[in-house]
């Protein structure tokens, strides 16, 4: 995997890999042009203030007090009052990650040059990412949009609370500490903060980052599970699947022909059985279609970050100073589309379930029952395939959609809801569930696969059995089955073995009907 230590966050393209990188420490850069078409913006609105127009957020009030018009002392005090107000934010602390990827997309959308905001606060925000000065935040009690990021509004402007050195401290001596001059929220710094997409695309881009780094390794798994129970792997040939030529199919097929090269274990059964359950033979349809919604999430989410969701949004047209209020803020695309995740994480929980419930039944694989030597009380690999089918149980709960239960806020005016942080935490959730259940596939895959020796298995196995073993024995008798379970899954998160499977599988696959 590509490690990127830096971004320059401006008006060129980013993607979701980068905003995954800064949530993961990486330093940020702006880029000066950005900084400087910015500056002429902001100008123009101290020249519109100062000709007493009427502008929304700016010179009245928000939402239902749309209608009420601010004095010049009100427009600088309600700036730092609208952050104030919205940080309501309940439930458990939102993790650094979470909020460095927030930051970096409200600092993204800011450097657009639509807000109207000093280029100052961008600089401020970057400098708290690059100095480890991280907003606290709750995580939950936002429709979309308002919550977290007023929380990290407060602690951009020396309120709230944020972590430094370890240690949670006011914002205010956070930043003091940091080096990091405190400034006072000029014209529209409140109210460009809070009025975007930005808690639902940060969310969003981190589930697509890492569930794109999980789907290889359960790839991987179902072809050692298909190994090990004398699959026939005629299903994957790249004739068959040009008949079906969805782009996910395909490239899945494609994946399973390189890791499953060069087995033994597959040209001793090749004649074995006619046609596999449908967790085996449809590996490519099912992880396939899940590779479409991913691949559809992702072109979403990066359209997204390259967007201005703020309202009213400010452009200059024949040096005049244009403003456009409108709805850019409203989180259906992203909502709809990570509701849509939830679901493709769902399927791919239930079809590894089921391959870790067959290759622990002895009726249906041909191995020892529970893949442990027969005859020695021993209960092997029984119960993990329990777990499994707890956390896919939980999944398909979580992969009801929540985007679907909308609701009428702020005395009407807000009366359509995107709920797309509830989606993208719904995904997030749902992706730690998967990571164990693809981790219990493992353990028994690999296990069962041992039972073939000496026939050797595919390439791609025994790249993932070499890598397993250094964490995790062959198990000859019953002993503490967590700590192996926690070894594999440590294993995924961490990127190895994601690491040991990229130059198989970019590699091209054999062709004709087997692999």
């Amino acid at each position: 995997m590509t490690m990127i230590n830096n971004v320059t966050l401006g008006k060129a393209a980013t993607t979701t890999q980068d905003i995954a990188a800064i949530a993961g420490g990486a330093e940020v850069r702006l880029d000066p042009q950005a900084l400087a078409d910015m500056r002429s913006v902001h100008q123009e609105i101290n020249k519109a203030l100062a000709g007493d127009r009427v502008i929304y957020g700016l010179t009245t009030g928000v939402g239902d007090l749309v209608t009420q018009r601010l004095s010049s002392p009100q427009i600088a005090a309600v700036q730092l009052n609208m952050l104030k107000s919205h940080a309501c934010g309940t439930g458990p602390d939102l993790a650094p990650r979470d909020v460095r990827a927030m930051m970096a997309i409200m600092i993204k959308s800011l450097l657009q040059g639509y807000s109207g905001v000093n280029p100052a606060l961008p600089a401020t925000m970057a400098m708290m990412l690059n100095k480890s000065v991280i907003p606290w935040s709750p995580a939950k009690g936002s429709v979309g949009y308002l919550i977290a990021t007023a929380h990290i509004g407060l602690a951009v402007f020396g309120y709230g609370k944020a972590w430094y050195q370890g240690e949670l401290l006011p914002g205010g001596e956070a930043l003091r500490r940091a080096g990091i001059e405190v400034r006072t929220p000029g014209p529209r710094e409140g109210h460009a903060l809070v009025s975007g997409t930005y808690e639902i695309t940060a969310l969003g881009c981190l589930a697509v980052e890492d569930f794109s780094a999980l789907l290889p390794v359960a790839d991987a798994a179902g072809a050692i599970s298909l190994e090990a129970l004398k699959g026939n792997t005629r299903g994957y040939d790249a004739r068959l699947h040009a008949l079906r030529p969805h782009p996910g199919q395909q490239e899945t097929a494609r994946i399973l022909r390189c890791l499953l090269t060069d087995s033994e274990i597959l040209d001793q059964y090749r004649d074995f059985r006619v046609q596999d359950a449908l967790s085996l033979r449809c590996i490519p349809q099912i992880h396939g279609a899940v590779r479409d919604v991913l691949a559809f999430c992702r072109q979403v989410l990066t359209t997204e970050i390259n967007s201005v969701t703020d309202n009213p949004i400010f452009m200059m047209e024949n040096g005049e100073l244009q403003v456009l209020p409108g709805g850019n803020g409203h989180g259906a695309p992203i909502a709809l589309c990570l509701d849509a995740l939830a679901i493709a994480i769902a399927e791919l929980s239930t079809a590894s379930q089921a391959r870790s419930d067959r290759l622990t039944n002895g009726h249906l694989s041909g191995l020892p029952a529970f893949l442990i030597t027969p005859g020695a009380a021993h209960s092997g690999m029984m119960i993990p395939p329990y777990a499994a089918a707890a956390l896919a149980g939980e999944n398909r709960a979580l992969a009801a959609p929540a985007s679907v239960h909308t609701v009428s806020t702020c005395a009407g005016q807000e009366d359509h809801l995107s709920m797309g942080v509830t989606a993208a935490r719904k995904a997030l959730d749902s992706i730690e569930n998967v990571i164990d259940i693809v981790a219990i596939e493992l353990l028994c895959a690999t296990q069962a696969i041992e039972f073939h020796r000496p026939l050797r298995p595919a390439r791609g196995t025994r790249a993932v059995l070499a890598l397993i073993r250094l964490e995790v024995k062959f198990r000859q008798q019953d002993d503490e089955i967590y700590p192996d379970m926690l070894a594999i899954r440590q294993l995924i998160a961490q990127g190895r073995l994601l690491q040991v499977l990229q130059p198989i599988i970019a590699a091209d696959a054999a062709n004709g009907d087997r692999a």
